[in-house]
């Protein structure tokens, strides 16, 4: 089996790679079987998001281990028989968020969401959006710091933060979630079918204006957002079988 070995830039994650490299060889990332990931659960997000960079078609499946703090997308760190471990891990396969984001100047922005897509206001004013899904307009006006459409794999991270729903994998749903509503004061947010066309359009927009993030990648002034699920793009984390994602995402809805 091919490793190749990948880490935060932290003390604690540079060591591990060292020792690891030293037990395990260490091969390119383009010819790698797996990439293992040493760090927290935002640097695994890069460590996906390299790998879709090298190739959108076949990325490489990434196994992570934990060497940051929550690690919630990571497994335990344990440098015995770690080949072994890859082998029987279970693969649990990931589809993005596309995001075409047009700014107030025209320019339009395609990025990919892995956690999730969000707007968030950019000054003291609060947002002002409408939301349309599928072509039909289901919320003509939301006041609020912001929204944001979260995958199930990133259902327990900001979405979760902001009281959205936590959805497992095999759900076939993604979550619209407000941040901070003002108006309408009661209204939680929405599941939508994976294959739903989600289009934010900001109103007022040189007074109110708005930003729009894909994981990584930021757009300032946006004049309208749309998001819908990648599906001909497909990402492989491995997970150990004795602590699955699917059984961390169910036993996260019992969490006190």
């Amino acid at each position: 089996m091919r490793i190749a070995f990948a880490c935060a830039d932290t003390d604690e994650a540079r060591a591990a790679r060292t020792r690891l490299v030293h037990r395990y060889g260490n091969a390119m990332p383009d010819e790698a079987d797996v990439i293992v990931a040493l760090g927290g659960d935002g640097f695994l997000l890069e460590t996906l998001h390299r790998a879709l960079t090298r190739d959108r078609e076949r990325p490489t499946p990434v196994y992570g281990m934990n060497r940051g703090s929550v690690g919630f997308l990571l497994n335990a760190y344990r440098e015995e028989d770690l080949a072994e471990r890859i082998v029987a891990s279970q693969h649990v396969r990931l589809h993005p968020l596309r995001m075409i984001a047009t700014r107030v100047n025209g320019e339009r922005v395609e990025a990919l969401g892995i956690n999730e897509v969000s707007l968030l206001r950019e000054t003291r004013q609060a947002a002002k959006l409408r939301i349309t899904i599928d072509g039909v307009v289901r919320l003509p006006e939301l006041i609020c710091d912001g929204a944001l459409v979260a995958t199930p794999a990133g259902s327990t991270a900001y979405n979760l933060s902001a009281h959205g729903p936590i959805v497992p994998l095999n759900a076939g749903v993604l979550a619209l979630t407000p941040i901070s509503a003002f108006r309408p004061r009661r209204w939680r947010g929405a599941l939508l079918p994976h294959a739903a066309r989600i289009t934010f359009d900001v109103m007022e927009e040189s007074k109110r204006p708005v930003s729009a993030v894909a994981d990584f990648t930021e757009v300032r002034e946006v004049l309208q957002v749309e998001v819908q699920e990648c599906r001909e793009v497909g990402l492989t984390l491995l997970f150990d079988p004795e602590l699955n994602f699917e059984e961390r995402i169910l036993k996260e809805q019992f969490a006190p």
